[in-house]
């Protein structure tokens, strides 16, 4: 699957920004300069980028002629994105390396409505926001707590867009709960839309509920005992369950925490993560019988995950199939370097590395 740059505005496709990839499977990473002290770098799970996402807001100080970025004094650090990993050591490098799901981004229609009603209906609290009037955006990220330590949400509002197409591709995203009958109640009385009422699942699982955001991303409630970690998973749909099981297990390094075939719903789901799924946040990937592909709209856009090195990253995707569609390397004026990837489905990845703990790229 072929990667798109995406001006602000999502109709505006920036071919000659970065070249089009020919093989299938992988995400973006981009790389940030060495911090002893906190080593980060994100991985995203998406299905377009835009232009202002890799530069924030800044346009790149120059590209090579394969639509490469190049700063002075970075050929060396490039060059590191052409060391070789074997199967053995690109598997023990990938045990030491520390991984965390950092953020999900996605794009709204109205950020003052979809804020307000994550704030009263799902208790997410604003943890920061800006306003790109240049580049025609805004964003804002929400969450639970701090994003050094929890997983948050990266809402992008394209001026101008007030609608997107979600598609079939992306399900929903879970939030853990101690009654989910009172939450239900709250988005009702906010004037939410209720798609499943409380009630337990057929296999004798936990008390659950489907309810729909302003802009039609759904939130799956799952009663549970109080959690440090209330956002539990992002759902995405896939057409080969074992095959995406494989790639993010050898790829990303996710475990496959648990895995359930429910044949009365005519599913199957693998729950894949960085740790217990009490206390991480986990990406839960379902096939539907027979389903091999779907539409993944333009609305969905990305996970974030952090890794120590971008570019051993790059040569671990590129190990095991994955399609790499921005090539690791240094993002201008903000010590950060970043590299991106999709997975065998088309869903994007990108990953930064730096000292910082935030995010350093929009949608």
């Amino acid at each position: 699957m072929a990667l798109q740059i995406f001006s602000p505005k999502i109709q505006q496709p920036l071919k000659s920004i970065f070249p089009s990839s020919t093989n299938n499977g992988c995400s973006v990473f981009v790389p940030c300069a060495y911090n002893a002290s906190r080593r980060l770098a994100l991985f995203q799970l998406t299905t377009a980028i835009t232009q202002s996402q890799l530069f924030n807001g800044k346009a790149p100080e120059s590209l090579n002629a394969e639509g490469k970025v190049i700063e002075s004094g970075t050929i060396a650090e490039l060059a590191q994105s052409n060391i070789a990993l074997s199967d053995e050591n690109a598997s023990e490098w990938i045990k030491q390396d520390k991984r965390r799901m950092l953020h999900v981004v996605y794009r709204v229609g109205d950020l003052d409505k979809t804020i307000k009603f994550y704030a009263e209906c799902l208790g997410m609290k604003l943890l920061r926001r800006r306003d790109i009037p240049e580049d025609g955006y805004s964003n804002a990220f929400l969450g639970y707590g701090p994003e050094e330590s929890n997983f948050a949400v990266e809402l992008t509002y394209n001026y101008g867009v007030d609608k997107y197409d979600i598609g079939t591709g992306f399900g929903h995203f879970g939030i853990a709960v101690e009654d989910v009958a009172k939450m239900v109640d709250l988005v009702k009385a906010k004037g939410g839309k209720v798609l499943r009422e409380p009630g337990p699942i057929k296999d004798g699982g936990p008390i659950i509920a489907l309810v729909e955001d302003p802009d039609g991303y759904n939130f799956e409630f799952l009663e549970r005992s109080p959690t440090l970690v209330p956002f539990h998973h992002v759902m995405l749909r896939v057409g080969d369950l074992d095959q995406s099981i494989n790639f993010y297990k050898k790829a990303f390094g996710m475990d496959l925490i648990r895995k359930r075939d429910n044949p009365d719903n005519k599913n199957t789901i693998a729950i894949m993560g960085y740790g217990p799924e009490d206390q991480n946040a986990v990406l839960e990937l379902t096939y539907i019988y027979g389903v091999k592909s779907y539409d993944k709209g333009n609305g969905y856009g990305q996970i974030a995950v952090g890794t120590d090195d971008v570019y051993k990253t790059a040569e671990t995707i590129r190990l095991y199939g994955g399609e790499i569609v921005l090539e690791p390397g240094p993002l201008p004026g903000i010590n950060t370097k970043i590299m991106a990837c999709v997975d065998p489905d088309g869903w994007k990845t990108f990953s930064p590395f730096g000292n910082k703990t935030k995010s350093c790229c929009n949608s």
